[in-house]
């Protein structure tokens, strides 16, 4: 035997428990995969019930397009190749029972109302061309039409009302909007024979002429003064999205330490002690239905309803610009969303589908988001430093639903925020480009020049939504409470004089006392009360608090005023009838001299006290864009909303009951985990992500504006 073999040995072993130490080491400090971790969810109410509000499917919508296809007697031509000329379906989209079929079904124990689908359709190729909208039901087998277009408007609907197709834009350079070229042309499309369209204005350079003949004998004669504008690459240049500035170290992520806490099944939604379903209408966009806290219905349905701009210019374009993007389509154009930058990389997404402007119904990939988020702050907190010592708080994590459209220039985002304590808060967020004139004698009267040839237009932003809040049922009141001073003298020393306040209450019986226009001063506390008192002998109420920096509306006397005419109020309650759906039609951007729905007939000084009632909220901004806006708006500043929130609802702060409440006090051991749970965060923390790869399918079936 090789007498150095034994010391050979005793080296190669050493070596070998050298690496597996490593080994085990390198694995120990490794962080394990979140996705081992129990998933935690509190399950209430009923998911199968929720499907009553469920957008159709695809299989669906393919079905009532071919129903309609075999039982109208007429030819439909696929609306993204239809001339103005043509019968084509313009869209179809879930027709939401009436609210009575719905609640003896979710409560009552009844019949679950039939299944039925709106259809909008074009006819042009009819000697009489109008507008159509039919009831078609019941799914899956499918046996009847009603035109619903009468019943609903009051009459037919005319032609020239309808929105116009998608085919009939095109533009193609990044950030167009902020590229004026300084002429603009006046096109008569009345005729529904396009050979019939003719140019009947010119504008160039602050000039009208009276067609392109004159427009070109004037620039032969030497008369125009010619602006000299160079044209637009295709990345934009400086309207271009792409950064400046290379990438970094990563920006800071969000993850569920534990797993998501909430669960996502169908259109229905489970969230600590929330539950709700959601929709996606082609029209208006992300909408809510059956929203419960803690077992209870608060709200039936919370709904955008439009966004309107009204822009200023000295250029003709801009001076008329009056978006109803609701026209448009808020939820037809919502898009794609991106992980990480739209929403939390780790957030659920959802895929919405739609079928407008076409035969087939199209996907919106990953188009909707839900995410749990810790805002960094406390929902509540207290730190006591006199006579006992302890702390004792509650971490502010909120779940939030998401979808933006990007309809045009602009860019919503769109946000329902569910809090712990029983608050709900609309949010929308609006970024984008600005839209802009050509710059040119005194147009800095209505905005900052941004550019060399631009100017940055002036335009106020107005944002309506319905709030159907049923607390404790369906029979609400109005109440008003504020507050006002009142001098006394002291009781204990007469001469003393004390100014105190004290509160203000008033029932707002009548539709016309709940109408608070724009500007006005407005009660601070304004609330729905139940009929039912909590523990504390008060009516228990959900307040509607708004946060606006609107600017001025449309004067009444303008003759399209009664088409946004929703924007006249920031606050108005009206009683809830199935015949007043909308706050505005889609038909009201295209003829807001005639318009198909004015909001303002809504209100008629009716009762409503005792009644099912319904909220309609303006909220909105006035944008000056600046040289800041280039190449794009951001969010910050131009966010506005409102809160939901419980008034004497409860008896005490539902959110005491959070599994994520901390408290300790100064004789505990506030680092052991079953007294403080945040002192397991670095054991929890350890658990790193296990982020899926990267996608998005946002270039593909898209469609386009």
């Amino acid at each position: 035997m090789n007498p150095k073999l034994p010391y050979v040995l005793l080296v190669g072993a050493a070596v070998i428990i050298f690496i597996l130490s490593c080994m085990l080491l390198s694995r120990g400090r490794r962080s394990p995969s979140c996705e081992s971790q129990p998933r935690i969810v509190e399950k209430t109410g009923s998911t199968s019930q929720s499907l009553v509000f469920a957008d159709l499917t695809p299989e669906e919508m393919v079905q009532v397009v071919r129903y309609l296809q075999g039982n109208l007697g007429v030819q439909l031509v696929d609306a993204s190749r239809a001339k103005p000329s043509d019968n084509c379906i313009a869209s179809v989209d879930l027709q939401i029972p009436a609210k009575a079929e719905v609640l003896r079904f979710l409560d009552g124990g009844g019949a679950r109302p039939p299944r039925e689908a709106l259809a909008v359709l074009y006819f042009g190729n009819q000697p009489d061309p109008n507008i159509t909208e039919y009831v078609v039901g019941p799914l899956p087998m499918l046996a009847y039409h009603r035109d619903v277009t009468v019943q609903k408007y009051r009459g037919k609907v005319p032609y020239h009302r309808r929105p116009m197709l998608g085919s009939e834009y095109e533009q193609n350079v990044s950030g167009f909007f902020v590229h004026p070229v300084g002429l603009e042309v006046l096109v008569d499309h009345s005729s529904l024979d396009i050979s019939q369209w003719a140019v009947s204005r010119v504008f160039y350079n602050g000039q009208y002429y009276r067609d392109m003949v004159q427009l070109e004998s004037a620039y032969v004669q030497g008369r125009i003064s010619v602006q000299k504008v160079r044209k637009a690459p295709r990345d934009g240049d400086f309207s271009s999205m792409k950064p400046r500035a290379p990438s970094a170290v990563l920006f800071p992520l969000q993850y569920e330490p534990q797993g998501p806490r909430y669960s996502v099944r169908s259109n229905h939604v489970l969230f600590q002690a929330w539950s709700f379903a959601f929709g996606m209408s082609v029209n208006t966009g992300l909408r809510l239905f059956d929203v419960r806290h803690k077992g209870e219905r608060v709200a039936y349905e919370i709904s955008i309803q439009e966004a309107l701009s009204v822009y200023g210019s000295n250029c003709p374009g801009g001076m008329s610009t009056r978006y109803m993007d609701g026209s448009f389509g808020i939820g037809r154009y919502t898009s794609p969303l991106v992980q990480g930058v739209d929403c939390p990389y780790s957030a659920t997404y959802i895929d919405t589908h739609s079928l407008s402007e076409t035969l087939r119904p199209s996907k919106r990939k990953a188009s909707l988001c839900i995410f749990e988020q810790n805002l960094g702050s406390p929902l509540r907190r207290h730190y006591s430093n006199l006579q006992s010592l302890y702390y004792g708080g509650l971490v502010n994590s909120a779940l939030v639903v998401r979808s933006i459209a990007t309809v045009g220039n602009h860019n919503y985002v769109w946000d329902f925020i569910f809090y712990q304590n029983g608050a709900i808060e609309g949010k929308v967020q609006a970024t984008g480009y600005a839209s802009s004139s050509f710059l040119h004698g005194d147009g800095l009267r209505y905005g900052n020049r941004v550019w060399e040839h631009t100017l940055g237009t002036i335009r106020t932003h107005s944002i309506n939504y319905k709030v159907d809040l049923d607390v404790g049922g369906v029979k609400n009141s109005l109440v008003a409470h504020d507050m006002a001073f009142e001098m006394v003298r002291a009781p204990w020393s007469p001469e003393q004089q004390i100014e105190r306040p004290r509160l203000t209450k008033k029932v707002l019986d009548t539709e016309d006392q709940a109408a608070f226009r724009l500007q006005s001063k407005t009660p601070r506390y304004i609330y729905f009360a139940a009929t039912s008192k909590n523990k504390w002998g008060h009516q228990r109420g959900y307040r509607i608090q708004i946060t606006s920096f609107a600017g001025d509306h449309v004067p009444e006397a303008s003759s399209m005023e009664r088409a946004i005419s929703w924007a006249r109020y920031q606050l108005a309650v009206t009683r809830r009838k199935e015949e007043e759906p909308t706050s505005t039609s889609i038909y009201n951007q295209n003829d807001p001299w005639t318009p198909t729905v004015a909001f303002a007939d809504f209100i008629n000084n009716e009762t409503i006290t005792n009644e099912d009632l319904v909220a309609w909220i303006t909220t909105g901004f006035l944008h000056i864009p600046h040289s800041e806006d280039i190449p794009n708006t951001v969010t910050v500043g131009n966010s506005v909303g409102f809160l939901l929130r419980p008034y004497n609802y409860y008896d005490l702060d539902p959110s005491i009951y959070s599994h994520d409440g901390v408290f300790f006090t100064s004789e505990q051991d506030f680092t052991a985990c079953e007294i403080n749970p945040i002192a397991c965060l670095p054991k929890t923390a350890s658990c790193l992500p296990n982020f899926p790869p990267f996608t998005f399918d946002g270039f593909q079936n898209i469609s386009r504006l």
